[in-house]
């Protein structure tokens, strides 16, 4: 009973995390990590719940940041910092989950190098996980990773990850047309957020009309909410 309570808390903070993201990305107004989940009123005082709550939502805990190009404000970056330090992925962790981190990691560097007043771009790739595992993934594994991993898609980033979703723009569309219809409106929105980023993705996929139809349908899950916005943002070119 305690873990099922516990497991529930954890969907309620992640929840909260996310439906507070997504109305900062639509309104262009302040966000701040701090007190947008339960128990992170300030650094000191995130709990183990509040904690993995960021850990699940990624790098993307901190998107208004990072695609408004600003400052984080330093208890939202000390939360952010303990949650990558706290949850480090296990030996046998998955590539999937292993980049996860990274990607926070990297996320972290670059926004900590913004409040020291140096450049806020993305940090080189330094020790990077390997993509060899995605690199002759079929498309529909390809998208279904991806999607996973969409706080990698980021403007101006560059990983493994992306240069091999890059490399296949068409096979992430298809992979996106497969979502729509099968009604898995998570990987869609996933998929779609990469899709903004790519070259060469076929102008008859219709993928503006794709994203608002899937953000129709998705409606009811503000992650698939996040990805969409995101996804708006990126393809507009707007720094809100």
């Amino acid at each position: 009973m305690e873990q099922s309570g516990t497991s529930t808390r954890l969907t309620g903070a992640v929840q909260d995390l996310t439906s507070e993201l997504v109305s900062a990305l639509r309104s262009g107004g302040p966000f701040r990590l701090t007190g947008s989940v339960p128990g992170a009123d300030g650094p000191g005082a995130a709990d183990g719940i509040t904690l993995a709550a960021v850990r699940v939502v990624g790098a993307d805990a901190v998107l208004p940041s990072v695609l408004r190009h600003t400052p984080a404000e330093p208890d939202d970056l000390a939360v952010f910092g303990r949650a990558v330090h706290a949850y480090p992925p296990p030996a046998n962790a998955s590539p999937a989950s292993v980049w996860s981190h990274w990607a926070m990691e990297r996320t972290l560097l670059a926004l900590e190098g913004s409040v020291d007043g140096a450049s806020n771009g993305m940090p080189g790739n330094g020790s990077q996980p390997r993509a060899g595992w995605l690199e002759g993934a079929s498309w529909q594994s390809l998208t279904h990773q991806l999607a996973v991993l969409a706080p990698l898609a980021v403007p101006a980033a560059d990983c493994a990850v992306t240069r091999v979703a890059r490399s296949r723009p068409v096979d992430v569309a298809r992979g996106f047309v497969r979502a729509v219809r099968r009604r898995d409106w998570l990987q869609a929105a996933g998929a779609g957020r990469w899709l903004v980023l790519l070259d060469g993705v076929p102008e008859t996929l219709g993928l503006a009309a794709g994203l608002e139809f899937v953000a129709q349908m998705g409606r009811d899950d503000p992650r698939v909410a996040l990805q969409v916005e995101a996804a708006r943002l990126m393809r507009a070119g707007v720094r809100v």
